[in-house]
């Protein structure tokens, strides 16, 4: 018997709109970075097969972040695309989120949440990554700016997950 046995399904059978794979990473480490370009995140990202170059991916992120007495922005990237950003406007910086600046106090850490149905147009592994730009100062992953070992500061933690949905 078939019962109680989760199978994939073909697509073409059911129509769109099914969730055939969901992927998901989850960053409990801190990560600082003070560089002024854009920056790869460490240990947030995350690779996905799709299995018809007519499905959709639907991103999912959640980024606990902030600056430290500066500017920061983030943005996502599919292989080397970035996606999910505004558009060029002279030298304004392009991003999916921020500004995570820390206005009042160090123990501040700013939630960033992001949804975004891709469309990438490949049966090829495909990863997607965070970056994080940092105008100037440094900016933190999972922890307040001034991180002092007490309990008003807190640690965090930071996801990016990927649904497969049927085109």
């Amino acid at each position: 018997s078939d019962a109680g046995v989760l199978k994939r399904l073909d697509a073409s059978l059911v129509g769109g709109g099914l969730v055939l794979q969901v992927v998901s990473t989850t960053k409990t480490a801190i990560f600082s970075v003070t560089s002024g370009s854009y920056t790869d995140l460490t240990g947030l990202s995350v690779s996905i097969t799709p299995s018809s170059s007519s499905n959709k991916i639907l991103v999912l992120v959640n980024l606990n972040a902030v600056g430290q007495d500066n500017q920061t922005f983030w943005k996502v990237v599919r292989a080397s695309t970035d996606i999910s950003v505004g558009a060029t406007a002279g030298s304004r910086t392009v991003t999916s989120g921020g500004n995570m600046y820390n206005e009042s106090d160090g123990a501040n850490i700013k939630n960033n949440s992001l949804n975004f149905l891709d469309s990438p147009s490949t049966t090829s592994a495909t990863t997607y990554k965070i970056q994080i730009y940092s105008r100037s100062g440094a900016t933190h992953v999972n922890r307040s700016s001034a991180d002092t070992d007490n309990a008003d500061y807190g640690r965090s933690a930071s996801t990016i997950t990927l649904i497969e949905i049927a085109g």
